[in-house]
């Protein structure tokens, strides 16, 4: 999404112009030897703190962040009902030629149960699972970014330490002390600013595409629910829009064993 791409420009931007501003080059923020310290600490420490699933999978999320669009309730429900109308009216049998142009898969596999005569309470449990599986993988996810943005502040410390022993070590040229501490410390703001700017935010951001994405799940699985128990298609819809309308922000497997 664009306005994903403007918070990156608007934080890189407001720091680099202050820098200049201040009186700074934007030379004296190009350290390759610092970035490849922040760069690789970080990235070994967080390899190391998670599963290579779970990383991969995070790589792998970087593109629906930046590109992904927002769920659209509001069709989502629309389609559920017009499901719904069709199975009161001509039966669940009728659903067969709909599930092969649904694009969700948890709505296309679930409804493909119905059709097939599964058991409700077993259909229930089956889903509960889906949900609450999806719910711990991609929470698991976002936490990889965390953890990485945890790391890279601390990382960017043992940078500047290191730029300032080899600074320590060289007291004799006194001329060249300040640039030195000066370039030491670059590795302080690769690691606070890749953390704070990017990191940390990357993963809030896949937690609140994880919520949206398990509020679709919610509503699919009330919708499901209610058209296996055959019950008036307004009520159905009627529900779900008022589940929308709260954005859903409610448990998620506990409170659906509640409300189906």
């Amino acid at each position: 999404m664009l306005v994903n791409w403007i918070a990156v420009i608007v934080g890189v931007g407001a720091i680099l112009v202050g820098n200049w501003l201040e009186g700074g080059h934007i030379g004296s923020l190009v350290q390759p030897t610092a970035a490849m310290i922040v760069g690789g600490g970080t990235l070994g420490a967080t390899l190391l703190a998670s599963t290579g699933a779970e990383f991969s999978a995070a790589i792998r999320c970087l593109g629906a962040a930046f590109l992904g669009k927002a769920p659209n309730y509001a069709s989502l429900v629309k389609e559920l009902a017009a499901l719904a109308a069709s199975a009161r009216k001509d039966g669940l049998l009728s659903l067969e030629s709909s599930v092969g142009k649904i694009k969700n898969p948890f709505l296309s596999k679930n409804l493909r149960h119905i059709i097939d005569g599964y058991d409700p309470t077993v259909l229930k449990t089956i889903m509960e699972d889906q949900i609450t599986h999806t719910e711990e993988h991609k929470l698991a996810v976002a936490k990889v970014w965390e953890t990485a943005g945890g790391f890279s502040p601390t990382i960017g410390i043992i940078g500047a330490v290191m730029g300032l022993i080899h600074v320590m070590s060289n007291l004799s040229d006194s001329s060249k002390l300040g640039s030195g501490i000066a370039v030491a410390f670059v590795a302080t703001v690769y690691g606070v600013g890749a953390a704070n700017l990017f990191l940390i935010p990357l993963g809030g951001k896949l937690k609140k595409m994880a919520k949206e994405e398990l509020m679709e799940m919610e509503i699919i699985y009330i919708a499901l629910c209610g058209i296996q128990e055959g019950l008036n298609p307004r009520i159905i819809e009627d529900r779900l829009m008022n589940m929308i309308g709260g954005h859903g922000d409610k448990g998620h497997t506990e409170e659906l064993k509640k409300a189906a």
